[in-house]
């Protein structure tokens, strides 16, 4: 399974650059393989975006803005929720991945 953000390249909203730009570099510098998936490039992977994001999670009016962040076909939530694990040193688990052991720095 492939960890996949769902962005938007062409998005007006500077706030939803950032969070984009935040995720994406988070799982860069931790070397997490990862699939950027941009939503106004494909309307059929804006689709399935939206169509697999939980009832409880979509938000009470409009659609679900990225970036929504999947484990292959599992969802695992938002920015926030993202924010959120990150805080509390919990992003393994919230991306449904393995912990991994601190590597050696080599001299």
């Amino acid at each position: 399974m492939v960890i996949r953000v769902f962005i938007a390249s062409s998005s007006g909203f500077v706030a939803i650059k950032k969070k984009q730009q935040d995720v994406v570099r988070f799982l860069e510098a931790n070397k997490i393989e990862f699939e950027e998936v941009d939503i106004t490039m494909s309307e059929e992977q804006r689709q399935w975006m939206y169509k697999n994001i939980p009832p409880e999670k979509k938000p009470a009016q409009g659609n679900p803005l990225p970036p929504q962040i999947f484990n292959g076909d599992r969802y695992c939530g938002d920015y926030d929720s993202f924010f959120e694990s990150k805080e509390s040193n919990t992003v393994f688990s919230f991306l449904g991945l393995k912990p991994r052991l601190a590597s050696t720095a080599e001299p």
